[in-house]
């Protein structure tokens, strides 16, 4: 890919894939796409969920509540979740199927206690960035691949995100996997070309590489 692009690769955790804290189901089965697009950019980001044990969106830390229940804060609504990824733990470690021995760079997120961050760019208040957005425009880099787990939560709002902040904006739909949460799947999908994401496929970046 051009040099203004970027592979994002968003939580491939042992967290969110089969055995983990939060694992979405069959999350692993994307990892072979994902280390096959490697190959075709030059500049790859990877992410991942950096919770203190005290974090704001675990259930067990408040009174009364389940896992995937929600509460209300300041920046809105947040769904609670099985504690996971907790710094320094196994759970929080990137998968170990995962080959990127070229990335540059691993964002960590969520490790403030009381915002939540779905969000590559942007914690979850909406006024806290991650610093991702300068470092990818110090670099000239104007467009983001985006893959990774979950779809409908931090795949979307990241791609979201990089729409507003002024980056071509693309999702790789087969190499991200959904939890889909009451509909959450559809609705992602919805909001994200809403907002002027694209949607594409491997075989799309494959296809290009070939030209």
């Amino acid at each position: 890919m051009q040099k203004n692009s970027a592979l994002i690769v968003v939580d491939v955790q042992n967290g969110f894939t089969p055995g983990g804290n939060l694992a979405v189901d069959h999350a692993d089965e994307i990892i072979p796409q994902i280390n096959q697009l490697a190959q075709y950019f030059d500049n790859i980001v990877l992410t991942q969920d950096w919770h203190p044990e005290n974090h704001i969106s675990f259930a067990q830390n408040h009174t009364a509540k389940q896992p995937y229940d929600s509460i209300e804060l300041e920046y809105g609504t947040q769904v609670l979740w099985p504690a996971h990824c907790v710094q320094g733990t196994v759970d929080a470690e990137l998968h170990p199927d995962l080959h990127m021995p070229s990335a540059q760079l691993i964002i960590r997120k969520g490790f403030h206690a009381n915002i939540d961050s779905y969000s590559v760019f942007m914690e979850a208040d909406q006024k806290t960035s991650t610093g991702l957005a300068g470092y990818l425009k110090q670099r000239g880099i104007d467009s983001v691949f985006i893959v990774g787990i979950a779809t409908d939560f931090c795949v979307a709002w990241s791609a979201i995100d990089a729409c507003k902040l002024g980056f071509n904006s693309y999702v790789i739909a087969d190499a991200t996997k959904g939890i889909d949460l009451n509909g959450s799947l559809q609705q992602a999908w919805q909001e994200m070309l809403a907002v002027g994401v694209k949607r594409i496929l491997v075989q799309d970046i494959v296809s290009q590489a070939a030209l």
